[in-house]
């Protein structure tokens, strides 16, 4: 049986869960794991459900049943099958740790996407994506051609049929245009130190001021740059013996574990945006099972 998810949103009020529940027991599911949470402050109530169909009732004749069941009401829902891959294009550019994270993970099965292409200003990874069987482009950015480029990566994000796009170390700002189109499907990851450390070399910047937390922030893209809701962040210790070089290295690291989290919790569907801000939801059971260990 596939396990099933169904997400949802609506204003703060009475009754929510229990027209939820009582939709999917009458609907013969079996709920296995169910969170929600109200955002007093932007009055939205959100709820996410994993659940079977004992009845072997499928994604979309639930949607439907259930559009009838709550017509006209300002219910927000989806209902997702986990057995469907979501498709994703990755952006990259010369720093390639967090590529190759995503590949090893994408391999192994612990992040269950689909890989439609990658997308390069840069040649540097071609042979590491072909050598995955991923389709790979390199489309040079210029001040002179920015527009041009963007149009061409938006072609392969629609071509290939792409719900999300990951800039994995991508050192290029999308137009504002891009960015709104794509709104709540970028998902970006940058070091935590901004704004604090703005411009180049900011682990640099961060050694000579003798930082004891370096980390990393991973975040939906937004016309306002590095201030998009947060989805996943972590930190790592550092000393005064480390040197600049270690904080490099050490920042390497979290960086491509918090951009896998962030992905991992947007395509199980965990992730909400809520104003400026997100809801995420732990994960349901069995949810980090890799398909193999190696």
């Amino acid at each position: 049986m596939s396990q099933l998810i169904l997400t949802l949103s609506c204003p703060v009020r009475i009754g929510v869960v229990a027209t939820i529940s009582s939709f999917l027991a009458n609907a013969g599911c079996n709920i296995h794991d169910s969170s929600q949470f109200t955002d007093v402050q932007n009055n939205r109530f959100f709820m996410r459900l994993s659940f079977v169909s004992e009845q072997g009732r499928t994604r979309e004749e639930l949607d439907e049943a259930f559009r009838a069941e709550i017509a006209g009401s300002d219910i927000v829902h989806s209902f997702h099958d986990l057995n469907e891959k979501m498709k994703v294009v990755i952006m990259v550019s010369r720093f390639g740790h967090c590529l190759n994270d995503l590949l090893y993970r994408w391999r192994i099965g612990a992040l269950p996407i689909d890989i439609a292409a990658v997308i390069s200003n840069h040649m540097d990874y071609q042979k590491v994506v072909v050598n995955h069987d991923i389709p790979f482009h390199c489309i040079k950015v210029t001040k002179e051609n920015k527009t041009q480029a963007e149009a061409e990566q938006m072609k392969i994000v629609r071509d290939t049929g792409a719900e999300l796009v990951v800039l994995a170390r991508y050192m290029q700002v999308l137009s504002d245009e891009m960015c709104t189109k794509m709104s709540g499907r970028i998902i970006n990851i940058h070091h935590s130190f901004l704004p604090s450390f703005k411009g180049a070399n900011p682990y640099k910047q961060a050694f000579d001021r003798g930082v004891k937390l370096i980390g990393a922030t991973s975040h939906y893209v937004t016309a306002d740059l590095d201030e998009g809701p947060i989805i996943e962040q972590d930190t790592v210790r550092v000393t005064h013996a480390q040197s600049a070089n270690d904080y490099v290295s050490l920042g390497r690291d979290v960086e491509s574990q918090v951009l896998a989290r962030a992905i991992h919790a947007h395509i199980h569907r965990r992730v909400f945006i809520s104003g400026d801000k997100t809801v995420v939801f732990p994960a349901s059971p069995n949810e980090y099972v890799s398909e193999r260990m190696g």
